[in-house]
């Protein structure tokens, strides 16, 4: 399967030679999936890397006690899945799920790894995405520990304005780390 939005998502990355790049494609398969459908759930070894063409998901987490994390939103185009689980092979701690009805392509981590041991380039490209992963994750962890309520209401109007429109607001609040109470309030009070 060759997708001229992942081959270009996939170059921006790190540029890999046209057949290489054409190799790396071609083990992406497209699939489906209704609004609500849950990709993976805590416990279980995340089997896929995701690659989004339409739609929303997010990742959260869900613990004994009946609360909920939302941890992260994916949306055209990026990859999704729970990434730890995929790169390590070890149990996920969080769910993955559609929020949307939602058009992918999946690879398997076993098609992957094998091209990433026959190829140096292509593992390059996975670390590399890797690593500007983790930037965001760094980036994050200042809003959550640093940013007020408002700044990160701001920041997250200003990096991803059209999930206002598109995600329950519960989900949004909790992702920000608020009742949605109080995120309601600065839909209605901050002006972007």
């Amino acid at each position: 399967m060759s997708s001229p939005e992942l081959a270009s998502f996939l170059s921006a990355i790190y540029p890999l030679p046209p057949a290489l790049l054409e190799r790396l494609c071609s083990i992406w398969v497209p699939v489906s999936e209704k609004r609500k459908t849950v990709l993976t759930r805590a416990g279980e070894v995340e089997r896929h890397l995701y690659f989004v063409l339409d739609g929303v998901q997010r990742v959260y987490y869900f613990d004994e006690q009946d609360r909920e994390a939302t941890i992260i939103f994916s949306y055209p185009p990026s990859f999704s899945g729970v990434a730890d689980s995929f790169l390590t092979q070890t149990p996920s701690r969080f769910y993955a799920e559609t929020l949307t009805p939602s058009s992918l392509l999946r690879t398997s981590f076993h098609e992957l790894n094998q091209l990433m041991q026959e190829h140096h380039e292509i593992e390059h490209l996975i670390r590399t995405g890797t690593n500007f992963a983790l930037q965001g994750v760094l980036e994050r962890m200042v809003e959550i520990q640093c940013f007020s309520a408002e700044e990160k209401f701001r920041t997250l109007m200003k990096r991803s304005p059209h999930l206002l429109n598109l995600v329950p607001h519960k989900y949004l609040a909790s992702y920000l780390g608020m009742d949605a109470t109080n995120f309601s309030k600065l839909v209605t009070r901050v002006r972007i």
